[in-house]
């Protein structure tokens, strides 16, 4: 490392020591976070890949993203296009106020025997769409990750998630893709159920906070520093819900983007207060990956055993 990338590296010695190093994470990266005005557009780069912000591995399709204008309505999606590393496209911000732009899924996977034999549901096929915990149309990621959380029951872990056991092995034609085909009689049902979202926010004129209203449902993230007011020489404070109640002692990765730049990560790992809330510092400005994710065993569906819930966004921090 020379004398220059020494001098900018330093701020993060100290935050990744200790700190794992995680492959295939999921992020949507946005042009810019903050407009004068509006009668612009955003565009966003949407990836899965090793090195955050830089596209080296996969796209994140671009069918699964919503766009929320300010008021709530939805908002409109240009020009996308899937390339070889990532997808691409265009956000019209034509409203004054705080624009929420991203993904928001929820699905059950999980495996079943019938008559002794293993079956799987929603669980990806060799070379098809859907994997451990996608969706179909999602633009599938490879085998056991899933965009924005945790992989499928016996997968890899994906974006925030932890290494699971050896995948089972599943036979294409016993698969099924929803719960109303498993049978009646089936037996060993182990079904998970999974809330993962991903949103970048973009702010034309002055920030608003329609944007993070909590649904009460998995894991949320209700701001008390804007993310498009963030400096690098002021913390940031966010609060973190689950279910619509505090969630105390939650961990929250931090990691500054531009790694391929750097000899070190730089992650933050951050544990959540009772009242849910974190604060985070910014040693450099420029783009953040802020991942938390939740294994609990207080799923929605009465059919799954298990939850697995997480929430992801990109930060622009800028220079004071």
């Amino acid at each position: 490392m020379n004398r220059k990338s020494l001098a900018l590296a330093a701020p993060l010695m100290a935050l990744a020591l200790g700190a794992p190093a995680q492959a295939h994470r999921v992020w949507l990266l946005p042009s810019i976070t903050v407009l004068a005005d509006t009668n612009q557009s955003v565009t966003v780069d949407a990836a899965i890949s090793n090195d955050l912000f830089y596209p080296d591995h996969f796209p994140l399709g671009v069918d699964q993203v919503k766009v929320w204008a300010p008021d709530g309505t939805p908002g409109k999606i240009e020009n996308a296009a899937r390339l070889r590393t990532r997808s691409v496209f265009d956000v019209a911000i034509d409203k004054p106020g705080t624009w929420k732009i991203g993904t928001e899924m929820a699905n059950l996977s999980g495996t079943f025997k019938v008559n002794g034999e293993l079956w799987g549901l929603g669980m990806r096929r060799p070379g098809g769409p859907g994997g451990a915990g996608g969706q179909a149309g999602m633009g599938a990621p490879p085998r056991g990750m899933m965009p924005g959380g945790p992989a499928g029951p016996g997968g890899p872990g994906g974006p925030g998630g932890g290494e699971g056991g050896p995948r089972p092995q599943i036979a294409p034609d016993h698969m099924v893709a929803s719960l109303a085909d498993i049978p009646a009689d089936a037996t060993e049902v182990n079904l998970t159920e999974t809330l993962n979202r991903n949103f970048v926010f973009v702010t034309a004129g002055t920030p608003t906070t329609q944007a993070f209203a909590p649904s009460g449902k998995g894991l949320e993230m209700v701001p008390i520093t804007h993310p498009d007011e963030l400096v690098s020489d002021e913390p940031g404070k966010f609060r973190f819900l689950i279910d619509g109640q505090p969630a105390a002692k939650l961990k929250v990765t931090v990691i500054p983007g531009a790694k391929r730049y750097r000899d070190i990560e730089g992650a933050q790992e951050l544990t959540t207060a009772a009242d849910g809330t974190v604060t985070v510092k910014w040693p450099v400005p420029g783009f953040y990956w802020l991942n938390a994710s939740l294994t609990d065993d207080h799923p929605a569906n009465p059919r799954a055993a298990h939850r697995r819930t997480s929430y992801t966004t990109t930060l622009e921090v800028v220079a004071p």
